[in-house]
């Protein structure tokens, strides 16, 4: 999938989805390891949508850790408040979400 394909529409759409949701995948001390990274990508192909939590202890910036998981689970970052990162990507087997055109 081809990354920030999305709309403005689109992403205020997710952005509303996402306020009600809890963090599913939690970046703590370690930062960013090849099993957060695991754990984003088989959360984002079950859900297609989750919210991931930078946690206090993480050594670096929650912007650049959170655009860093985004590039290597190869999804959309939707939107980044505080510590908060919203990440999503289509799943064209058995799509949950029907975006807005």
């Amino acid at each position: 999938m081809i990354r920030n394909t999305l709309t403005g529409k689109q992403k205020r759409f997710l952005r509303s989805m996402g306020v009600t949701m809890e963090p599913v995948v939690q970046i703590g001390k370690e930062g960013l390891t090849p099993a957060v990274v695991e754990s984003a990508r088989e959360a984002v192909k079950a859900r297609e949508l989750i919210k991931v939590r930078v946690l206090q202890n993480c050594l670096e910036e929650p912007e650049a850790v959170l655009t860093m998981l985004a590039e290597r689970a190869d999804t959309n970052l939707v939107q980044v408040i505080g510590r908060n990162g919203l990440l999503y990507k289509k799943n064209f087997n058995k799509s949950k979400i029907e975006l807005p055109k």
